[in-house]
């Protein structure tokens, strides 16, 4: 079994019952993620599999901190032994060492967890900042209000994903820009 079709099946198991909008989410992530593959040559199956497998620490039957970065890179790397690059970008996924330093987890996630190649953090931040919860294509600007109504402005998450929008509009940018140079069409 190939990266892909081993993260699709480890996520499904993961999510799809106990989650199912969850589920819908990383399947939209992970739809997302692939159109990015004339940008990324051979990590385009890397970034399709973290994609897809970003969402799994909010899992029930993994969370532990309640930190779902933080749980699912645990889950990948201590249960499963993935692909080290995997780990980290679900580790670090959209912005994640924002949210860790709300939480007080910042220490731990980034001795832990090393940062990946800046392109697929670009990549996956905007694959998972330009999906509803419910798997469609949206806006990095829609999903972050969204996230904020869901949420609330003065919430852990609130917090965090106003401090990570500077970024977030910037990631958009500069994979828009790859794309844009390549001549390709984003989804």
């Amino acid at each position: 079994m190939g990266l892909t079709e081993w993260a699709y099946a480890l996520s499904e198991t993961m999510l799809s019952e106990p989650l199912p909008r969850r589920w819908s989410h990383s399947l939209g992530v992970a739809k997302r993620a692939r159109s990015f593959s004339p940008i990324l040559g051979r990590d385009a199956a890397l970034l399709e599999a973290a994609a897809v497998l970003h969402d799994v620490g909010y899992s029930p039957s993994i969370a532990t901190t309640g930190f779902h970065p933080l749980d699912g890179a645990r889950f990948l790397r201590d249960q499963e032994g993935a692909d080290e690059r995997v780990v980290r970008l679900v580790a670090h996924h959209s912005c994640a060492l924002l949210e860790a330093e709300e939480r007080g987890l910042r220490h731990e996630l980034e001795t832990e967890f090393a940062l990946e190649r800046p392109e697929l953090v670009d990549a996956l931040i905007v694959s998972d900042m330009t999906t509803t919860p419910d798997g469609e294509h949206t806006t990095p600007a829609a999903r972050l209000d969204e996230i904020v109504q869901r949420y609330g402005p003065d919430t852990i998450v609130g917090r965090f994903i106003q401090r990570a929008a500077p970024e977030i509009y910037a990631a958009n940018e500069r994979v828009e820009g790859r794309l844009a140079a390549a001549h390709v069409q984003p989804m």
